[in-house]
């Protein structure tokens, strides 16, 4: 072989290498979110997308490349978050953004996605706000909003004829969605309805006593709560005490979440309205082929949180595959009217607001055996309690 020959081949040796090398490489997905501040909630949801990111690349990845996650916590804070997404966008060069638990945090990702012009699938934060007022082409949401989950609660709401409301909610973006939400659904079904009071606490910092007897005091028929977690627990408490809960309905969204559920134990005030996660009782093919997987690989039950990482991570996993490309673009493109298969049944990401259709299970509280539980439960289909399309339209300024 000659030295010219010699050196051709080398080239194209190098050559080949470095393009398999480059096919090799991972595709990444940024994850950022509030793992120090929600933990009850997001260990879960890390179990749900370490699952998830196992599955697929044992099925070979993205076109033979496999993904990985790199992960950074934001405390529960909007700066923090943004910084961190940053970090993640130059340093780590991830192909999209996912995650956020907060409403106001996950509002800031979304606007930074805009700004850097990249896909950002919001796995959790629940406000309205992030696929309607404040909606943009590169924001997809996962799990069904605030609107959606007290729309799935107010039918039975409105069926009791309760004129006077009590409301209470952390006072912070999805707080405060959820109440506008209520208020506005209620009074569209029931025109008669008052709100007679509503308690405002900063979220983790509620005063129960104060805030329960505030409640007692207006004598309400009936109390709507989007309190969560430690708030929940002090207010349930509190409530018991005092009686409050005695002789008057109590709607709650999120509360038969097992996240929050189960710290109630004997405590669980029977009766209560809420949306959850019975996944004991689920006997779908879909959800006992997650159940299965999920106790295998963790030897524990799941939460919710476990449901909406996994699904998130096949969500992103799915967009790539659909797109052949890690492009903003392409990867818009794919995600609109993209369909994924989840534990809960298929959800589909609307192409008109970003929104998925994923639904959430409506049911009552009930004490057994010492713990709380959801029963009377039925899944109510996303998709069946969104605004009309001309609503949506009105609210999205892209």
């Amino acid at each position: 072989m000659t030295s010219k020959s010699a050196v051709a081949a080398f080239c194209l040796a190098a050559a080949l290498a470095s393009s398999g090398a480059v096919q090799a490489q991972t595709i990444k997905l940024g994850e950022l979110n509030s793992y120090k501040v929600f933990t009850a909630f997001l260990e879960p949801y890390k179990k749900g997308m370490e699952l998830a990111l196992e599955e697929v690349n044992a099925a070979g990845g993205i076109n033979g490349r496999k993904l990985e996650l790199v992960i950074r916590d934001d405390n529960g804070n909007p700066g923090d978050a943004v910084r961190a997404a940053e970090e993640l966008i130059v340093r780590e060069k991830v192909s999209l953004l996912m995650g956020t638990f907060a409403s106001h945090v996950g509002l800031a990702v979304s606007n930074l996605a805009a700004q850097r012009k990249i896909v950002f699938l919001a796995s959790e934060p629940l406000t309205d706000k992030i696929v309607w007022e404040n909606g943009n082409r590169y924001t997809f949401r996962l799990r069904p909003s605030t609107y959606m989950q007290v729309a799935m609660l107010v039918p039975e709401a409105a069926r009791l004829k309760k004129k006077r409301w009590a409301i209470v909610y952390p006072n912070y973006e999805y707080g405060q969605s959820a109440m506008a939400s209520f208020k506005k659904l209620l009074a569209r079904a029931q025109p008669e309805v008052e709100f007679v009071i509503e308690q405002a606490p900063p979220l983790g910092k509620i005063d129960a006593g104060a805030v329960a007897q505030a409640i007692a005091e207006a004598k309400p028929d009936a109390i709507f709560s989007a309190l969560f977690a430690a708030d929940l627990q002090k207010f349930v408490r509190e409530g018991n005490l005092r009686g409050l809960f005695k002789g008057r309905e109590v709607f709650n969204l999120l509360g038969g979440e097992p996240e929050y559920l189960d710290p109630l134990k004997d405590e669980t005030p029977s009766g209560w309205w809420v949306t959850g996660y019975p996944w004991s009782e689920i006997a779908t093919t879909a959800h006992r082929k997650f159940l299965d997987a999920y106790r295998k690989r963790w030897n524990d039950s799941p939460r919710l949180g476990s449901v909406v990482g996994y699904t998130a991570v096949h969500s992103a996993a799915s967009a790539l595959r659909k797109a052949g490309s890690t492009d903003s673009e392409q990867l818009i493109a794919a995600l609109k009217g993209l369909r994924v298969d989840t534990p809960f049944g298929p959800i589909v990401y609307r192409a008109l607001d970003h929104q998925s259709t994923m639904g959430a299970y409506v049911g009552r509280l009930a004490l057994k055996d010492g713990q709380g539980r959801m029963v009377d439960w039925r899944y109510a289909d996303g998709a069946q309690f969104l605004p009309t399309d001309d609503e949506v339209r009105a609210l999205r300024k892209d």
